[in-house]
């Protein structure tokens, strides 16, 4: 019981430090915006993967970049309408 506590308490200092790690309340769309946004950060924050993606979009660089710090910002599309 002790080890359940534990990791529950654990897990709710995690959740409350990094926002991307979501929590009971997490909707589905706000859980894919924070993996959007987190796998754009990753392609942005890895030059040899962005120069890879860039060779096979036969785009410049920093043309990539650029689109996927948009994508960043835009997010993944208008948030659901919730129903009241």
């Amino acid at each position: 019981m002790a080890d359940k506590l534990r990791t529950l308490q654990n897990l709710e200092a995690l959740q409350a430090r990094y926002v991307g790690t979501g929590h009971a309340d997490t909707t589905k769309y706000e859980w894919l915006q924070n993996i959007t946004r987190d796998s754009y950060a990753s392609y942005i924050g890895h030059p040899p993967l962005l120069s890879y993606m860039a060779v096979g979009m036969g785009e410049p660089k920093e043309k990539v970049r650029t689109m996927m710090i948009e994508k960043m910002i835009r997010g993944s599309g208008a948030p659901p309408e919730t129903q009241e």
